[in-house]
């Protein structure tokens, strides 16, 4: 669905009873703007906390949604928090997912339910989530970038999306072992049960990465490629192997084989122009340009974090251990 965005009727997501999930820690004002700019949309919001001491849970009961207190005994993830509120669920036919950092654009449910009331094979509908201080970083400005998909079908939705409650519960929710890429394994799983995703070209959620250092951006790559190696370990190669296979590549397998092959003779220190040489290849392909030339460099450097993220996923694998939350905020 690409082009010029279509005038939705007030009614459409009249039809249909949509209510809200929202998960978050600590976020502060940043909540109570996600609450508010929920509220005209959804019948009920269900606000799930994982351990906040910010009184976040207390401003969200006081702004009108019901509050679940995740039990923090256990580990946390992203994916537990979200099935916590969709078991508060009953009658609801849609429910939207947002995470709480963000805010819900005014039109964002009225136009993905419509979608969705024409669209009866979608499950899942997600559109346009943009970063809110581009100019704060460069790490801001290259999520803004990995946000900006395709239109069209697609493989899986991020954090905010709006779904069908009944496929939803016939797979069975979230995986909520998954320390992260909890959504894309959600999506594959329903799309082998014969349900379509889909980006729709429409603005949906803006939303604060709050990444001001490399330390940060750096962790947010190694859960990536953890993410990587778990679903591809899960699922197969199908499922994420390429990207767990490339991040392995440029950042263990070339830089370990230089270094060998160089105690051999001094010559083999030319393999890491393979460094530049992708970099320029990645900047041609994005256009060049200031902005171009910044996702190529990051992105090539990213393989680094990438592949500590996959190794550690099967160090602990083959140990018998669990990898706990890996957190960039």
């Amino acid at each position: 669905m690409t082009g010029k965005r279509a005038e939705v009727p007030a009614s459409a997501a009249q039809r249909t009873v949509i209510d809200a999930v929202v998960i978050g820690r600590n976020e502060g004002a940043r909540l109570l703007a996600c609450l508010a700019s929920l509220a005209p949309q959804v019948r009920r919001i269900v606000y799930v906390d994982s351990g906040s001491n910010d009184g976040s849970a207390e401003a969200a009961r006081k702004a009108g949604a019901e509050v679940v207190a995740l039990d923090m005994r256990r580990p946390f993830t992203a994916a537990r928090a979200r099935n916590a509120g969709l078991a508060l669920l009953e009658d609801a036919e849609h429910v939207q997912f947002v995470d709480g950092d963000c805010i819900v654009q005014p039109d964002w449910i009225a136009t993905a339910a419509a979608f969705l009331a024409d669209h009866p094979e979608a499950a899942v509908v997600c559109g346009r989530r943009r970063e809110e201080h581009p100019e704060a970083s460069v790490y801001n400005r290259l999520c803004d970038a990995e946000w900006n998909t395709p239109c069209g079908l697609a493989l899986a939705c991020g954090g905010d999306a709006l779904m069908r409650l009944a496929p939803l519960r016939a797979a069975q929710g979230y995986r909520e072992d998954l320390i992260a890429g909890e959504e894309p394994e959600l999506c594959l799983r329903l799309r082998e049960r014969g349900w379509q995703i889909w980006r729709i070209d429409a603005e949906m959620t803006l939303h604060d990465a709050r990444i001001h250092s490399l330390r940060q951006w750096a962790r947010r790559a190694r859960r990536a490629g953890h993410a990587f190696a778990e679903g591809a370990f899960l699922h197969g190669p199908q499922h994420w192997g390429r990207e767990a296979r490339r991040a392995l590549f440029w950042g263990a397998a070339l830089p370990l084989a230089t270094l060998l092959l160089a105690l051999v003779h001094p010559v083999f220190w030319l393999l890491l122009l393979a460094y530049p040489a992708q970099v320029t290849r990645l900047a041609l392909r994005e256009g060049g340009g200031r902005d171009g030339w910044q996702r190529a460099f990051f992105t090539t450097l990213g393989k680094f974090p990438e592949s500590w993220g996959v190794i550690g996923f099967h160090l602990s694998r083959w140990r018998g251990r669990r990898v706990g939350l890996i957190e960039y905020k």
